[in-house]
């Protein structure tokens, strides 16, 4: 009892999540809920892993921090590429050559000296300049449990052919690269490399084996060759699969005996970015810790006109990156994250639903505000308008909801005017969202503000502003599509849909339920058909789903990445590609394929806005709404700046250790008076048996 007292009174946080407190250091606190799935920056591509990729690779080109619109600049690059034009005599084009004329486009990339690898025992060598680790014997790997029993490390200046190298890599059938089939329609000889590749294929002949579209030019200078002009291409080279690799790293992973440690590429990367993934437990924490080796990089010196009044141009010039560990802690409950983030403990948080009105309120003019107990705190909102979309698919394949038929059109038109996204974002978002009016989310080029930018087929204007159209309209519509009050004709009962979907659990029941009531509207039996993942996967595959949910979040910020949803050349069931509505229009395509590749101009905004009027009179998806991000950040993590395309933001931040020790010390005093009554009554109950010890001697 007495120990338990004097560790309450030394202690002013005894209820810290963490072992220690780094005072000397600057440390961020962060979380993650599932362990990511790949580190491999040529197979990762989902948010939670380029959570770690991004810190710790380095394409040649990265997004301006600060700047808005998103503008590419050098990373690793000494400036941005040179391109040269060519045509099918590979004869150079002047700059200004018609797209029709151009046959390939040279990506001439330059990068900087003098950039090292992270300390990683691939590259260790003795002092003959051997490699310490390249020829393990079985027997040694036994012995092993992860990268740290390694004892010695080493590193190497990054050179040009290491770019060619993981651009081979993502050809390598082995890798299972996300975007090989995409980057065979673009790279020069990127097929015809994969298929020469095998199972039995060694290292030293995949490494000799020439990419004819990729080539080192020199120690610092390679060069892709892609087919015809791509101006998006460039966006691709700003993404981790195309950070560089050292052959040294396979080398090292594929001997006998470590894929079994889980000491492997996608379990510890080996990359020339700000950070190092020191440790890997999945189970309880990830931790990022300053490369020690990262070359020069500075905090921008320019940003948007009001960054100076925000502080946010204060650190410009000064070296990155700022935090020297980022400690991710596994959480996979909400309410126990929100709770830790309130006390001190972690330094950022997203809102889940069940917090929103505890950290949200509505001001008189109908926006939202911090609550007072959030001010109180000094806690910051950041909020942004994702560059994503999230829509209600049909499958144009299927007899009822595809095709182009007036009839299957009207539908489906119907259909888009009584599911009312709007509710949807009001109760299912806590009004986190923006209702979709075409394909293209704001910030994308090509969308358009007011008037012009709002859907017809679904609302009308009402006072320059969106006002979605009647049910009587959809019900007409309807009617005129042979579906009067919801009959099917053929069956003369209620017409029944079906929605296919991965949400199966009991949490999703009252959005299931709100989308059947939005059918119901019309008269339509709405079916939900739920399953996994990947039996959802293979309807969508099949195409055997039939009505469908499905969110597209921005590779880069260029309409192309949005439209080539619809393209018929990326048909799911016909091609494998991403448009998972099976859209074919040849109308469409020929606009796409005309806009794909232009320049951002007047011509090419014109024929955006074609493209987006054909899709929502056809309506192959019900548009639904881009989401809106909330963070909130404690008063001690600076230069923040919500940049929805970089994935590398931590170098940037900056933490105010010594405000936060004071705010956690005021927001974690223990509470004493408990172990008090404890130990009063403890001395009570000794001082009773005391007395009555007292009466008994006495009486003797």
């Amino acid at each position: 009892m007495l120990y338990l007292l004097a560790g309450a009174c030394t202690s002013n946080q005894p209820n810290n999540p963490y072992r220690y407190t780094d005072t000397t250091q600057q440390v961020l606190y962060s979380s993650f809920s599932e362990r990511p799935k790949h580190l491999d920056p040529a197979a990762a591509y989902s948010s939670n892993e380029y959570t770690f990729v991004a810190q710790i690779y380095e394409p040649p080109f990265q997004y301006h921090y600060l700047k808005r619109p998103y503008q590419l600049t050098p990373l690793t690059a000494q400036k941005m590429p040179e391109l040269v034009y060519l045509d099918k005599q590979l004869q150079v084009l002047p700059a200004d050559s018609p797209a029709s004329q151009i046959a390939f486009t040279d990506y001439i990339i330059t990068i900087k000296p003098n950039i090292y690898f992270q300390p990683h025992p691939a590259l260790a060598k003795n002092k003959q300049g051997e490699y310490l680790y390249h020829h393990l014997s079985l027997a040694e790997t036994t012995s092993l449990e992860n990268l740290q029993d390694f004892t010695e490390t080493g590193s190497r200046e990054l050179i040009a052919e290491d770019y060619v190298y993981q651009i081979k890599r993502l050809a390598n059938p082995k890798v299972q690269s996300p975007i090989a089939e995409m980057m065979k329609s673009y790279i020069v000889g990127f097929a015809e490399f994969s298929q020469q590749l095998s199972s039995q294929t060694s290292l030293a002949t995949f490494t000799s084996m020439p990419l004819s579209g990729v080539t080192a030019l020199d120690k610092y200078q390679y060069r892709i060759r892609i087919h015809g002009k791509y101006p998006q291409f460039i966006y691709w080279l700003a993404m981790p699969f195309f950070a560089p690799m050292p052959w040294e790293a396979e080398a090292f992973y594929s001997q006998a005996g470590l894929n079994e440690k889980n000491i492997t590429l996608d379990w510890f990367p080996l990359g020339t970015g700000a950070y190092y993934l020191a440790e890997n437990n999945p189970n309880r924490r990830m931790t990022l810790v300053k490369n020690p080796n990262f070359h020069l990089e500075i905090y921008p010196t320019e940003g948007e006109s009001n960054d100076v009044s925000t502080g946010l141009l204060k650190d410009a010039g000064k070296r990155l990156p700022f935090i020297d560990k980022v400690v991710f802690t596994l959480e996979k409950e909400t309410i126990p994250y929100w709770t830790k983030f309130l006390q001190g403990y972690y330094d950022a948080s997203g809102i889940a639903s069940d917090s929103f009105d505890q950290a949200i309120q509505y001001n008189a003019a109908g926006g939202m505000t911090l609550t007072d107990s959030m001010r109180e705190k000094g806690i910051q909102l950041q909020t942004a308008v994702e560059t994503s979309s999230f829509y209600m698919g049909f499958n144009m394949l299927d007899a009822t909801v595809g095709g182009r038929s007036e009839t299957a059109k009207k539908l489906r038109q119907a259909i888009a005017i009584a599911v009312d996204f709007e509710e949807f974002i009001a109760i299912f978002r806590n009004g986190r969202g923006f209702p979709a009016q075409g394909a293209l989310p704001p910030g994308i080029f090509g969308y358009a503000e007011g008037e012009a930018g709002i859907n017809p087929v679904v609302y009308d204007v009402v006072k320059q502003s969106a006002q979605r159209k009647s049910l009587a309209k959809a019900q007409q519509l309807m009617h005129e599509a042979g579906y009067a009050d919801g009959i099917d004709p053929k069956t003369n009962a209620p017409l029944i849909l079906y929605f296919d979907t991965m949400s199966a659990s009991i949490d999703d029941r009252p959005m299931m339920n709100w989308y059947r009531k939005q059918f119901e509207k019309l008269g339509i039996t709405l079916v939900i058909r739920a399953t996994d993942y990947n039996r959802f996967q293979e309807k969508m595959r099949s195409g055997n789903a039939q009505i469908f949910v499905w969110g597209w979040n921005a590779d880069y910020p260029d309409p192309e990445n949005f439209f080539f949803l619809l393209y018929g050349g990326n048909a799911k069931v016909k091609y494998g590609g991403e448009n998972a509505s099976n859209y074919q229009n040849p109308e469409f395509d020929r606009l796409f394929e005309t806009m794909r590749n232009m320049d951002n101009s007047s011509e090419r905004y014109a024929i955006i806005q074609q493209l987006q009027a054909l899709i929502r009179q056809e309506s192959p998806w019900v548009f639904g709404f881009h989401p809106k991000t909330f963070s909130l950040y404690h008063r001690w993590y600076e230069n923040i700046k919500l940049n929805l395309m970089a994935n590398n933001q931590l170098k940037y931040v900056r933490i105010d250790t010594q405000a936060r020790s004071l705010q956690r010390m005021a927001w974690n005093q223990p509470v004493l008076w408990p172990i008090g009554v404890v130990v009063g009554l403890f001395i009570s109950i000794i001082a009773i048996k005391l007395g009555g010890l007292k009466r008994i001697t006495h009486k003797k």
